[in-house]
């Protein structure tokens, strides 16, 4: 029988508002900050949001002790551990105390290098080796912290994970620790308008995904929930908005925020994870992009694993605004809402461009059992190569 015991941890401050990167000088002087280091990718850096950025904290840095110390922009836009090393190495070299995380990649890659400062790491691939490392107890990293997400997907800006590819083994590896997360996050929707629709979409499924699975666990918890049926309340009503109205700074925000609670409530709570397994084995082996995955699996693991949703049935009716009744039928008029918004925001439904070949299957299934969230709950072989069947795709 449950205690009914769980544990909510929830550090981040967020400040959310159009136009809220002007705060940042004035946010990272209240955290101590004096040598800041930019990270950031390409993409942003051609599109002119790391200049944004940068001439913000370079005009508060005059005459007064905050210092833009650096721009790092060779980030790779899935984080991994060569990105991780050479910002660390970067780091060091500009002698930097804080580190603004500009974009999803760019995030990520702040926490393995505040980790790597903290615990003194040359190489981060020392605290991945097994491919998920889970810490429970920890103290503060003592590196001022501050992220702005410029994508509504991964909601990476509140939690204290990290997903870093071990450039070694090719393994998408976890890495949690207290206090690995941002210190503070910025919600600014006007840094998102440029985002392209498809990109758009391929976020918000994922944030729904994230989302949904939180209700779908044992581990979740009324805090967790609450955040995770607003979120998708808001995906529902804004991702079609900010997918066809890209300059609709009310959808974009609300995009922000919905990421930003859905994350929140994931890692607070998932104790099972099956979308994730799938799409976290297949973005290995074929680079499909993380949103795309989820968005592509959601609805068919849901069909293939049935049973495993059927005891969530009224709390997903109460998620999606459908009347609760009989578990199974309930269910499926779930799966077809999903469907539905799927194709609201032009979301393709298998992954045929991705050309995955039939006879990796064997592949497939193995990348999928070995995934460490797949100790979290376990697939069959057999159920695993259905799923897969069905979203190859034509050849």
């Amino acid at each position: 029988m449950s205690t009914g015991y769980f544990e909510f941890w929830a550090r981040t401050r967020v400040h959310c508002a159009v136009g809220v990167t002007v705060r940042l000088p004035a946010l990272l002087a209240s955290l101590g900050a004096k040598r800041v280091l930019l990270l950031s990718d390409k993409g942003l850096e051609k599109n002119g949001l790391v200049e944004t950025v940068a001439s913000v904290l370079r005009e508060a840095a005059a005459g007064n002790q905050l210092k833009l110390a650096g721009v790092y922009t060779d980030v790779s836009p899935v984080a991994g551990s060569n990105s991780v090393n050479a910002a660390t190495r970067y780091a060091r070299e500009v002698g930097a105390d804080a580190i603004v995380a500009l974009g999803g990649g760019a995030m990520d890659v702040a926490k393995g290098v505040k980790f790597a400062l903290a615990h003194d790491l040359e190489d981060i691939c020392d605290a991945l080796a097994a491919g998920m490392r889970l810490e429970s107890a920890g103290k503060p990293m003592g590196i001022a912290h501050i992220s702005i997400p410029t994508t509504a997907g991964t909601g990476s800006e509140m939690t204290n994970g990290a997903l870093i590819i071990n450039d070694n083994t090719g393994v998408k590896a976890l890495l949690v620790a207290p206090y690995l997360e941002s210190d503070i996050a910025l919600l600014d929707a006007h840094l998102t308008v440029g985002l392209p629709p498809s990109i758009t979409a391929d976020n918000g499924m994922s944030a729904l995904t994230h989302a949904l699975e939180v209700l779908v666990n044992s581990a979740s918890n009324p805090f967790t929930n609450g955040l995770a049926l607003s979120a998708i309340e808001l995906i529902l009503k804004a991702l079609p908005v900010a997918v066809h109205d890209g300059r609709n700074l009310q959808a974009r925000e609300e995009m922000l925020q919905a990421a930003n609670m859905a994350c929140l409530s994931v890692a607070n709570s998932v104790l099972s994870a099956p979308v994730q397994n799938c799409s976290r084995a297949l973005e290995g082996l074929y680079q499909i992009p993380h949103g795309r995955a989820n968005g592509v699996l959601l609805p068919v693991v849901m069909e293939e694993l049935l049973d495993y949703y059927l005891p969530f049935s009224s709390q997903l009716a109460k998620a999606f605004s459908i009347p609760d009744g009989e578990p199974e039928p309930t269910l499926r008029k779930v799966i077809a809402r999903i469907k539905q918004l799927q194709q609201e925001v032009g979301r393709p439904t298998d992954f045929a461009e991705f050309k995955i070949a039939l006879d990796d299957m064997e592949r497939i299934v193995m990348a999928v059992a070995c995934d460490p969230v797949a100790l979290l709950h376990h697939i069959s072989p057999e159920k695993i190569a259905a799923i897969a069947t069905r979203v190859i795709g034509n050849h």
